[in-house]
């Protein structure tokens, strides 16, 4: 159980309906979206600053190329208006956007991230948060990832992908949290 401060940034990442395209693969955390959804009610019930990131891809073959089907948001993510969306080519929510500045601008120091792919967008924007001085959460079960080969050319499982991800980030970027310990400790 974690105490949130009020002016704390849910930041969600790149949940759009390109991710669910098979080629991705086989992911882990299949309530992932259920609980991007329960922290974003939380956070608009309670009135905390919620950030939306949309990827764009550059690449023609992404599914998440501008213009194409998956790049509208999924459901369970999808921004209200007033919300702010910001709108990146790269992995890091913060490369090439104003997401530093509007963190800065409200004055919000701490930020919850949730969101896809957890070794990329996830992590890069996370060690970003981070390196600039944000008091940043990763939300292990509101993240998710997909298997893939390591350097060696092993397989890994996404479990073992996401959990490496993880490890990577906690202590040094990021303090690790499941959404029940948000919530738990977030009652009001």
């Amino acid at each position: 159980m974690a105490v949130i401060p009020d002016n704390t940034a849910l930041i969600i990442i790149d949940v759009q309906k390109a991710i669910d395209h098979p080629s991705w693969g086989v992911r882990n955390n299949p309530g992932a979206e259920e609980n991007i959804r329960r922290l974003l009610a939380h956070w608009r019930r309670t009135s905390r600053p919620v950030v939306h990131i949309r990827h764009a891809s550059r690449f023609p073959t992404s599914t998440y190329r501008e213009g194409q089907p998956g790049s509208a948001f999924k459901e369970e993510a999808a921004p209200l208006p007033g919300e702010p969306v910001l709108t990146k080519q790269t992995g890091n929510a913060f490369v090439g956007t104003t997401l530093e500045a509007l963190l800065r601008d409200h004055a919000i120091a701490d930020v919850v991230l949730a969101g896809v792919i957890t070794n990329n967008s996830v992590e890069s924007t996370a060690r970003m948060a981070g390196d600039l001085g944000f008091r940043t959460i990763v939300v292990s079960d509101a993240t998710f990832t997909f298997g893939r080969k390591d350097f060696d050319g092993r397989t890994r499982s996404a479990d073992e992908v996401h959990a490496m991800s993880l490890a990577n980030l906690d202590g040094e970027y990021a303090s690790i949290l499941t959404t029940l310990d948000i919530l738990e400790g977030n009652q009001r």
